[in-house]
């Protein structure tokens, strides 16, 4: 079993950045879709940035794309998420998750970490 432990989280000024990071155990490279999700209060959690690392494909949804980076380190099992030019709007908690490989988007995410809060202020 895939188990996930983010950080990096905190608070920031509006256009400021953060990197999260996911540290990945249980996780055998080239077998998984990598992805970072959001839960703002009284919303659903929306996918926002996901990697598909056999084939190195990233994906990104639009309100993110140029501001923020996915990124992997294999032998270190883990996963970035580099968010520049934050906005209020970007405010939520922030997992990672991992589900098998294929379209990432639309993949079934069954392992979690525990998620890092992210506060833009204006």
């Amino acid at each position: 079993q895939v188990q996930l432990v983010e950080s990096g989280g905190g608070s920031v000024q509006d256009g400021g950045s953060l990197r999260l990071s996911c540290v990945v155990s249980g996780y055998t490279p080239n077998r998984y879709c990598m992805a970072w999700f959001r839960q703002a209060p009284g919303k659903e959690r929306e996918g926002v940035d996901y990697s598909r690392d056999d084939y190195g494909i990233k994906y990104a949804v639009d309100s993110v794309k140029g501001r923020f980076t996915i990124s992997q380190v294999n032998d270190k099992n883990t996963q970035y998420l580099k968010m520049d030019s934050l906005k209020p709007e970007d405010r939520a908690m922030y997992y990672c998750g991992a589900g098998p490989t294929g379209y990432c988007p639309t993949q079934q995410y069954n392992d979690w970490g525990q998620g890092t809060q992210v506060t833009v202020s204006s």
